[in-house]
């Protein structure tokens, strides 16, 4: 899977349930959140603060592997 900024979080947890890991690590709670399924990274990282480009990092190493 190719994780991009406008990926949806909801889409990345359902293809990678594990990947909830990568958005703990960053603060962010996002599987109990309602917005999760149609927010994307993007915003979600805009709301909490967060860099984009690190959990971008985190998803791309979980899901496909250290590079």
């Amino acid at each position: 899977m190719v994780v991009t900024k406008y990926s949806l979080i909801g889409a990345v947890l359902q293809a990678y349930p594990s990947a909830e890991k990568c958005f703990n690590e960053m603060g962010m709670h996002c599987v109990s959140c309602h917005m999760s399924p149609r927010e994307t990274l993007e915003q979600a990282c805009q709301v909490h603060s967060c860099d984009v480009d690190e959990l971008i990092r985190k998803l791309d190493e979980h899901i496909n592997g250290p590079a």
